[in-house]
């Protein structure tokens, strides 16, 4: 079963994150993938595959779809978001196409998390575990290679006007060198995003997390 991330953490940008008075939380932030798809890595990923539903069903997931554990879905950090792949239960033969729209799972040593559909289809639901082979098919176009961790970024606000934005990080760079200010298009419209990083792993961006909050400033943890 998958484990609850910290309170504080978000996987990807959600239009909630647009506001300036975005706090510090725990909601899975939508990234939008992109349709076209780039070829497949040259080797399969090996490891331990879980599952995940009670508790999270109809919960929003980091590509900012509903989970729904009856859906042929999975969660991966090593995988982009929107990537399809298929997952070969080792232990039996059984395979099954899933499409990545979650970050997870958050139990060292375990690759993928799959919805209670797919590891019904796997016949992996009483042992919980199985040993996979993880197959991409494809992945959204200049996403990270699969097999590769995520880079975490941490957001301080999203604005409507460069100004805003601007102040906002001449306001961090007194204490921190690495703040960007990025423009974002969402739902057609033009937003400027003010964050820091990036960081090689989510506890590096957590500790960040805690010293920007810890000055008044709204903060939410992004990984890409």
């Amino acid at each position: 079963m998958r484990s609850a991330l910290p309170l504080w953490i978000g996987a990807a940008l959600m239009s909630a994150a647009f506001s300036a008075c975005s706090m510090f939380r725990a909601s899975h932030a939508p990234v939008t993938p992109v349709p076209a798809v780039q070829p497949p890595p040259s080797g399969p990923l090996l490891g331990v595959a879980s599952w995940y539903g009670p508790g999270f069903d109809g919960r929003p997931t980091a590509s900012g779809q509903i989970y729904d554990e009856n859906d042929l879905t999975a969660a991966s950090n090593l995988i982009p978001l929107g990537s399809r792949v298929m997952v070969t239960n080792l232990d039996n033969g059984r395979s099954v196409q899933v499409t990545i729209n979650d970050r997870g799972p958050f139990v060292k040593g375990r690759k993928i998390d799959l919805s209670h559909k797919a590891a019904e289809v796997l016949g992996m639901i009483g042992p919980g575990t199985a040993p996979v082979r993880i197959d991409v098919l494809d992945a959204p176009a200049g996403s990270r290679p699969a097999g590769t961790a995520p880079s975490y970024f941490v957001q301080v606000g999203a604005f409507s006007f460069a100004s805003n934005a601007n102040r906002t990080a001449r306001q961090l760079t007194r204490y921190w060198p690495d703040v960007n200010v990025d423009r974002v298009q969402s739902d057609g419209r033009l937003f400027y995003r003010v964050r820091m990083g990036a960081f090689g792993s989510l506890a590096q961006a957590d500790r960040r997390a805690h010293e920007a909050a810890r000055l008044g400033y709204p903060i939410i943890i992004l990984s890409e």
